[in-house]
């Protein structure tokens, strides 16, 4: 077997320089299949990481300008949710949402300070039921509860970055910011979980309602439907766009006055996307690494030719047509999988690198690019084509081998 194997790789040897470059036609296509793969794994993780911080079925409705001129009034009125618009959607799909929540918002520049602290930060106001639709993480105390919504309580819940700005290593809980020159005792912190660097400062909805002049007024509508499919999320959302549509006096087929993020759909579309950029990533590598293997082919021909000779004897003295075959297939599988081998390894250290790196960074690149990696079970198994298709691509020129006779062979030149 050692001797076999010796003079497989002695063979190879001699024609080193045709052996390297095809081993790295080979190498090539299978790295960059890696490559490709790791990448839309990375631009994947990427949107899954963006929708992490929101619920799956989510429908987030925010407020546009009317186009068209309907009911007796006028184009270009801005539409104005209220906390009554809450209460119609609550009564007209009881068995479609799970949570729902309005939301208030203090002005760009709201003065946010503790101590000598200070931020220029915007607060928003929620509902309890806000922390189930868009996801944090509780790291202390509480979030916002229905004691302190019906009493009007003047809480606030800060994430992470906000309490390092304002309180550093001081334990915020039980202390008072002032929002405006307003105080406020903080009851909780939480981290943002789309992004661990957003500065977030949550306070009661009907507490700023009152406090900063919001009457019944809001910014946005969120909500969380029990859909389970893309079609029947789509359908609550226009339902739901229906209703607000006639509270508010919006023509029909005025589409940027009600304006509706589907999360569900829009996810659904995303999958789609990133399913069949994989199939053409595929494609596109197979291709690829179709064309090392005729690389491979092409040299085992050569080599077959260059020893034609040393075949013929080999058959004169007993040599049988399978251990002809085995010897050029050995080779090709040989150059192959070493090929392909190094060809995965150094792709999957470069997708690594690139993922560690991006993890430093951080922030917005992590979001649009994210942890970019091709699992072993890939890899192998585009080893484990590569190695057949190896065989396939020696299989010619070690057919044709077998079928040189002896007498032929050793009147060769």
């Amino acid at each position: 077997m050692i001797d076999y194997i010796q003079e497989i790789f002695s063979t190879l040897k001699q024609n080193r320089l045709r052996a390297i470059m095809t081993g790295f036609s080979v190498a090539w296509g299978i790295f960059m299949l890696i490559l490709l793969l790791g990448s839309g794994k990375g631009l994947q993780n990427g949107m899954e990481k963006n929708f992490s911080g929101t619920s799956k079925n989510a429908l987030w409705i925010n407020k546009g300008r009317t186009q068209i001129a309907y009911d007796g009034l006028k184009s270009g009125r801005m539409v104005q949710y209220t906390n009554e618009d809450i209460e119609a959607i609550a009564l007209n799909f009881p068995k479609d949402l799970e949570n729902i929540s309005g939301r208030f918002y203090t002005e760009y520049n709201t003065s946010i300070t503790y101590k000598n602290e200070f931020l220029s930060q915007t607060a928003e106001a929620v509902m309890p039921e806000f922390n189930k639709i868009q996801m944090v993480e509780q790291l202390k105390g509480r979030y916002i509860n229905d004691k302190d919504v019906n009493e009007y309580r003047k809480v606030a819940v800060l994430s992470m970055p906000v309490q390092r700005a304002l309180f550093k290593d001081e334990d915020p809980i039980g202390k008072y910011i002032r929002v405006n020159n307003i105080p406020f005792m903080v009851v909780g912190v939480i981290d943002y979980t789309a992004d661990t660097e957003t500065k977030k400062v949550y306070v009661p909805l009907t507490t700023a309602q009152r406090v900063f002049n919001g009457s019944n007024k809001l910014g946005d509508l969120a909500l969380a439907t029990n859909a389970l499919t893309a079609d029947e999320n789509l359908r609550i959302e226009e339902g739901i766009r229906q209703l607000l549509m006639k509270r508010h006096h919006v023509a029909p087929e005025d589409e940027q006055a009600i304006r509706i993020w589907n999360t569900l759909q829009t996810f659904s579309q995303a999958q789609s996307l990133f399913a069949a950029i994989r199939l053409f990533i595929w494609i596109v590598g197979i291709m690829t690494i179709i064309a090392g293997i005729v690389g491979v082919s092409n040299i085992m021909i050569i080599l077959v030719k260059e020893r034609t000779k040393e075949i013929g004897i080999r058959k004169a003295l007993g040599a049988t047509p399978w251990s002809i075959i085995r010897l050029v297939l050995a080779e090709s599988v040989v150059i192959t999988t070493l090929s392909g081998f190094m060809g995965m390894v150094t792709g999957m250290a470069l997708l690594a690198a690139v993922s560690s790196a991006l993890k430093q960074a951080g922030g917005s690149v992590e979001r649009a690019f994210n942890n970019p990696s091709a699992s072993l079970d890939i890899g192998l198994a585009a080893l484990g084509i590569l190695v057949i298709s190896g065989l396939i691509a020696g299989y010619i020129p070690a057919r044709k081998a077998a079928d040189i006779r002896p007498i032929v062979a050793l009147h060769d030149e």
